[in-house]
């Protein structure tokens, strides 16, 4: 006989509404994708730049390796998240775009601020923690100047801390903010993953409309120059310039490193 807690678990777990915000990230990713190499010519450029760079990496062994290792727990993790946690943070309810607007910015802002405390405090050595996973970031900095496809060159217990991170924000804000829509979360994992992404293109267009995506890449190149450098955030800038720690290639702080040469592509 079913408890009350077994039957309340089973009357929160939406698995369809879960299973429609999967294909429905994945869809319309690869059509945003398609869309913007196809009528953008700087996503164009970069999507050229960035695909050929990540064809040479994956000539090395190495390299290779790690991709197809992290596909594979990539693949993990997302059946895990979407199967046993993300149906117990999603409704039906039909929510106003204004609730929704502000939901995707309360997810992504908080998301973005504990990300920018581990990585700064458990990845990096800050002073604090002395960086105790500093040795698991360190597969991910093995680039200097990353390519898109580098996003995805870490260690798994990365990928799981990152991913981790994001569904932790989502099931914790869900008991302060109710279960949130499906378009909600469709659209806070697409940023999540697309800036992500993004902050590790190798970017060539500096003009309106486009300097914003280049403030961005180039900042977390910054970030990869040197193990030392600033420029924790991932979805934005906000809490480096709130805590100091904005890196335009100098350092920051009391951390002080000589403007990098420039990286030769692909390094």
């Amino acid at each position: 006989m079913e408890t009350p807690f077994v039957q309340s678990l089973i009357s929160g777990y939406h698995w369809q509404l879960s299973l429609i915000t999967a294909v429905a990230i994945v869809a319309i990713t690869m059509v945003m994708r398609s869309i913007g190499v196809m009528l953008v010519p700087a996503f164009r450029e970069s999507s050229k730049l960035n695909k050929q760079t990540f064809k040479e990496k994956m000539q090395r062994p190495s390299y290779a390796e790690n991709q197809a290792w992290n596909r594979k727990w990539g693949a993990i993790f997302w059946v895990t998240i979407f199967a046993a946690i993300m149906p117990f943070c999603l409704t039906a309810e039909v929510q106003s775009p204004l609730r929704i607007a502000r939901d995707i910015v309360i997810i992504l802002l908080v998301y973005d601020f504990f990300y920018y405390l581990v990585h700064r405090f458990v990845f990096h050595d800050c002073g604090w923690f002395r960086g105790p996973l500093i040795w698991v970031h360190a597969v991910h900095h093995r680039q200097h100047n990353p390519c898109r496809g580098d996003s995805s060159f870490i260690h798994p217990l990365e990928v799981a801390g990152g991913l981790g991170l994001y569904i932790g924000t989502i099931f914790g804000l869900s008991f302060l903010l109710g279960n949130f829509s499906v378009p909600t979360i469709i659209i806070t994992w697409i940023a999540f993953s697309e800036i992500n992404q993004h902050n590790h293109d190798l970017w060539t267009t500096n003009k309106f409309p486009f300097k914003y995506l280049n403030t961005m890449s180039v900042m977390h190149h910054n970030h990869h120059a040197h193990f030392t450098g600033g420029n924790f955030a991932t979805i934005s800038l906000l809490y480096d310039w709130l805590f100091g720690t904005l890196d335009y290639g100098a350092g920051y702080g009391n951390v002080v490193h000589a403007k990098p040469k420039a990286a030769a592509r692909g390094d």
